[in-house]
């Protein structure tokens, strides 16, 4: 049966048209994810369908009293107290059951005690959060949802996935999270060259489509085959190894999606690389017992004695409900605020790339976004300037607007842009996928992927936190951190989330002895540990930057066996031929006191964790 029936569609704004003579319905049980780069027109066939907007040429059918539920941004509260506001949700003859609406506020992250709090006493994001519970309390027909895990924390995403694929009725979402949107919806419709299409499947299978479509397979094959052959090397030397393990694992499941992601990137011309900064050694940062409050409120502490080590090539996830402290603990890190006690160690080769979403309002309002990009690093040309603002769609004209007539999600992805052109070797990012489309988040995974230095992220994707091969965790609770060692699947299968959404904490030893007497026991294992490791540390070192310069050397023989084998034959190419497989054995040879080493230190940092 149809729901919603669309024919003939056209829309443009100023000379620009967003679709032009597009056709889709909507069909009883269809859970629709709806996919397409910003600016594309998404939102606005939201607005065509409840009639906020009126298109150029087409038609647009709704079955009669089919009710559709509208989650916009624009929020407007009528009521004194947050209960009584999400009551407005509900349909005149279920006036009265109030436990259906604090069922749905509590699964979105409202606690009981919020209840009676006016709506205006709440963060934007938790304003948002209401207006979504309002619309779920009405039980419309239809869901148009625009973003809806923007405001949420990974609990609350967790609870509205269950709560989607447990609804009867028919959906349509906008989403940038492909792995949340493709675990809720059975059919995908997008837009892409003005046209709308939709099919059954997942955003994966859509894109596959449009791939054979556009027949850009032949134009991306030796870019694919060479990626694939970088990544199972990788997985061969190191897939037994239990310090690359996990990095391995990814990959493995990479491989998987190799082509269609790479041939989406090729077609929208999507390329992200991050510029490294070259860091000699292992330890980049070393924060001991740091703690903070802010100064409007000391009596809460916000951080309390947090201890981190960061290694180069470390991935590490600061997870936790909102308001637990993850974007402090990369302020600290960033040296954005001071701790109140503690220490924070920097190597002088540090060089860091923060993302935090306050840091918009420190670009300059007269500047333009390329001036902004420019900023950066004096030594890009316009050229690459032109690319970094394209790839954070800023195409053409648009490149010169003023940052002060941006919005909010426009100067984050400026932001974004201004890392991209810095050199740095650690990148702190505070949720930095936000206000991307889903093909730039495929290829800023792939980038993260790809960085040799360390990543310390606050993300709420689940998908990212397997993507990313996560090996350290900060678990946040109310006022307290915990570090956890293993990716993001080890965190659910050994602690998890408890039923009110917070993260299990690791039960304390009924043996426990003076706190004091075991941080100082503490303190000397990993002075201990650090002056065990440090040779093997500094010989990894120089047998990586070994391989890496023997590489260079190799390729520059293959490049130079390429053009001479091009005008002469005979001894000239009999040589460069000898001279590139000694090489390659001494890579091989250097590959294998590298494993050697690493497995010396997995057993010695065993030891010490034992």
């Amino acid at each position: 049966m149809v729901r919603i029936k669309v024919e003939g569609l056209e829309i443009g704004y100023q000379g620009n048209k967003l679709f032009t003579d597009s056709a889709f319905d909507l069909r009883r049980g269809d859970r629709c994810g709806l996919v397409g780069r910003n600016g594309s027109g998404k939102t606005t066939i939201f607005r065509l369908l409840t009639g906020e907007e009126t298109s150029d040429a087409g038609k647009i059918e709704v079955q009669k009293n089919y009710t559709l539920g509208v989650l916009s941004q624009h929020i407007h509260f009528t009521q004194p107290t947050l209960i009584e506001e999400a009551a407005l949700g509900l349909r005149e003859d279920e006036k009265d059951h109030l436990y259906k609406v604090e069922k749905i506020l509590f699964g979105l992250g409202f606690k009981e005690e919020d209840l009676e709090s006016p709506p205006e006493k709440f963060s934007g994001g938790y304003q948002l959060r209401l207006h979504l519970a309002k619309v779920l309390i009405a039980e419309p027909d239809c869901l148009l949802l625009d973003e809806p895990s923007n405001y949420l924390d990974i609990v609350s995403i967790r609870w509205f996935t269950r709560f989607l694929q447990q609804w009867q009725g028919e959906f349509i979402l906008i989403s940038h999270d492909r792995d949340f949107m493709d675990s809720v919806t059975t059919c995908t419709m997008g837009i892409h060259r003005q046209k709308i299409r939709k099919m059954n499947g997942s955003s994966v299978n859509f894109y596959e489509k449009i791939m054979q479509e556009e027949e850009i397979h032949e134009k991306t094959s030796v870019n694919v085959n060479k990626k694939r052959a970088h990544l199972e090397s990788f997985i061969e030397r190191f897939g037994a190894k239990a310090s690359k393990a996990t990095q391995a694992e990814s990959r493995r499941k990479m491989l998987g999606r190799i082509p269609i992601l790479e041939r989406l990137k090729e077609l929208y011309q999507l390329s992200f690389e991050f510029r490294e900064a070259r860091f000699p050694g292992r330890k980049m940062l070393d924060a001991q017992e740091l703690s903070f409050a802010y100064p409007s409120a000391p009596e809460i502490t916000i951080v309390n004695e947090l201890s981190i080590e960061i290694e180069k090539g470390e991935r590490i996830a600061i997870i936790g409900k909102n308001g637990r402290g993850k974007s402090t603990i990369l302020k600290l890190l960033a040296s954005e605020l001071a701790p109140d006690s503690g220490e924070l160690k920097c190597s002088d080769n540090l060089s860091i790339g923060y993302f935090g979403q306050t840091n918009i309002d420190r670009l300059h309002p007269l500047n333009t976004i390329e001036d902004e990009i420019g900023a950066s690093n004096s030594t890009l040309n316009k050229t690459e300037i032109k690319s970094i603002c394209g790839l954070m769609m800023f195409s053409g004209d648009q490149a010169s607007k003023k940052t002060a007539m941006l919005s909010g999600g426009e100067k984050s992805r400026v932001l974004l842009g201004k890392i991209l052109a810095t050199p740095c070797n650690l990148l702190l990012l505070d949720e930095p996928t936000h206000h991307l489309d889903m093909e730039s988040i495929e290829a800023l995974i792939d980038a993260l992927e790809t960085f040799q230095g360390a990543i310390i992220l606050v993300t709420h994707s689940e998908l990212i936190l397997r993507r990313l091969a996560i090996s350290k965790i900060v678990v946040c609770h109310q006022g307290e951190q915990d570090i956890f060692q293993g990716s993001y699947d080890d965190f659910l299968e050994k602690k998890g989330w408890d039923e009110k959404g917070e993260p299990k904490k690791v039960k304390a030893s009924k043996k426990a002895g003076d706190p004091k007497d075991q941080k100082q026991k503490q303190a000397a294992l990993v002075a201990a540990r650090s002056k065990a490791l440090k040779p093997i540390d500094s010989k990894i070192e120089e047998l990586e930057g070994e391989i890496a310069k023997r590489e260079k050397e190799l390729e520059q023989l293959h490049k130079k066996l390429s053009d001479i084998s091009q005008k002469e034959a005979g001894q000239a190419v009999w040589q460069l031929s000898k001279d590139i497989g000694t090489q390659k054995t001494s890579i091989d040879q250097i590959y294998e006191k590298l494993d050697l080493l690493m497995t010396q230190r997995e057993e010695l940092t065993a030891q010490f964790k034992d």
